[in-house]
């Protein structure tokens, strides 16, 4: 009677230390599950946005001088980026531009008044589809001077692409 009670014992004992486990396992199971769900979609979405910055250029003539091409008195440099990926690109507010002479750019604004700042407009439809074209205008109160001047522009999804140009 003794070895069936104590069995009985030893297994109540194991039921309830495997319901504690169960308790303590299954959430961090449940999470870490949910944690790589998350990091693939993400990974996705940064696979599936991919930008290529396919020319720039400046209001300038080829002697270097100051061309005012469109009549608002702004110097402007003028960034053209491809959407090469898969996915659509939104929030282009919220785009990381990055202008200036090389080893001394900054993170531009933007839009506003305070130069210099940054606008786009999306050249071949009204949203930045896969294929088309967004035109990144950055404006200046007055023309810059001449040099290499580092260009990056970085997506809300993570996704940059950098250019070189010269003024």
């Amino acid at each position: 009677m003794d070895k069936a009670i104590t069995t009985a014992m030893f297994i109540v004992i194991g039921m309830v230390l495997a319901t504690l486990l169960f308790n303590a396992a299954y959430p961090a199971i449940v999470e870490g599950g949910e944690a790589i769900a998350s990091m693939a979609n993400r990974a996705s979405v940064q696979m599936d946005t991919q930008i290529r910055v396919i020319h720039a250029a400046a209001e300038i003539d080829s002697s270097g001088w100051w061309q005012n091409t469109n009549g608002n008195s702004e110097f402007e440099v003028f960034v053209w980026v491809k959407n090469v990926g898969e996915s659509r690109i939104v929030d282009l507010n919220n785009l990381d531009i990055f202008f200036g002479p090389e080893g001394n750019f900054t993170r531009l604004p933007y839009g506003g008044t305070n130069y210099p700042y940054w606008t786009w407009n999306v050249e071949n439809g009204s949203e930045w589809q896969p294929t088309n074209t967004l035109r990144i205008t950055i404006h200046y109160a007055m023309t810059l001077p001449q040099g290499r001047y580092f260009f990056k522009i970085g997506t809300p999804e993570g996704v940059s692409a950098d250019y070189y140009l010269g003024l």
